[in-house]
């Protein structure tokens, strides 16, 4: 098994507090689907900053900004793609990169 890290960018949530219940309820839905495979269930990300060898500026390197992580295991990542292919933060316009990870310490 090898581990792969699911990177969230843009998306969004909604301001009203039924919808974001709703949303959140999606996201456990898609976590029981995937169950053990979650490693870590990741957080989401806030204020950014990007430093090059240039100096330090506001804000994220790429665009649409990282939104969130989270961390499953799977066989391949042809198999870490399928777990995500139903993923809530797709559903709301967002996308999911799915990088393999390796250890190296």
């Amino acid at each position: 098994m090898s581990k792969f890290m699911l990177l969230y960018s843009g998306g969004g949530m909604p301001e009203e507090e039924e919808e974001r219940n709703a949303i959140l309820a999606q996201w456990m839905v898609w976590y029981g689907a995937v169950g053990e495979a979650v490693v870590d269930a990741g957080n989401p990300f806030g204020a950014s900053k990007s430093v090059t060898g240039t100096g330090v500026s506001a804000g994220p390197v790429s665009a649409p900004a990282s939104t969130g992580y989270t961390i499953i295991s799977a066989d391949s990542l042809e198999a870490a793609v399928a777990l995500t292919k139903d993923h809530p933060h797709v559903k709301l316009g967002g996308q999911v990169s799915v990088y393999e990870t390796f250890d190296v310490m």
